[in-house]
């Protein structure tokens, strides 16, 4: 038997000397199944159930008490009803991921914009509910928990631009560091 050059190769995948170095360990592989559990143990996802909270009990605060103002508050229900439906939906499309089948929106984009206007009109309800309360403690509660799910949201957007931000600068860098590499060998 000849132990020549005519062996087989195996590739493993892992090299010695190359990138994927056995001290790093392999990139994770996405979860099989319907639901995404990864999603659901994430901050994003636990930030939209506190906001799915907040939003319950300041509309069922508001519902069960006796209102001073109808318009105000069929003004705060129906804002934070419609926010609390939104931010289910888009709960939703992340566990479930929906995202992939549906390639032609942007899902970021578009849970920003929500964001940015239902955290807009959702602080005008809650400081318009606030005002007209009367010292009611439902009312009060209700729009304190209406402040509370504002602060979440803002929060959800600041999370989401800093992510997006450093994504991106992230990228930008690796691209310029990459570049930089080529010329100088």
């Amino acid at each position: 038997m000849s132990h020549g050059g005519g062996g087989r190769v195996i590739r493993t995948g892992v090299s010695s000397g190359g990138a994927c170095s056995s001290s790093s360990p392999p990139p994770p592989r996405p979860e099989p199944g319907l639901l995404d559990g990864g999603y659901a143990r994430s901050c994003s996802a636990v930030l939209k159930v506190a906001q799915l909270i907040s939003l319950l009990i300041g509309f069922l605060c508001v519902k069960n008490s006796a209102w001073t103002s109808y318009t105000a508050y069929s003004y705060f229900e129906i804002v934070t009803l419609g926010d609390f439906i939104m931010i289910l939906v888009f709960y939703f499309i992340y566990l479930f991921r929906v995202y992939r089948m549906l390639t032609c929106i942007s899902w970021p984009l578009a849970e920003l914009l929500h964001y940015l206007i239902g955290t807009l009109l959702l602080l005008i309800a809650s400081i318009v509910a606030a005002s007209k309360s009367y010292n009611l403690t439902g009312l009060v509660a209700g729009a304190t928990f209406g402040f509370l799910a504002s602060f979440l949201c803002a929060l959800s957007i600041w999370l989401s631009y800093k992510i997006s931000c450093i994504t991106q600068s992230t990228v930008i860098a690796l691209g310029a560091t990459k570049k930089s590499l080529k010329s100088h060998m």
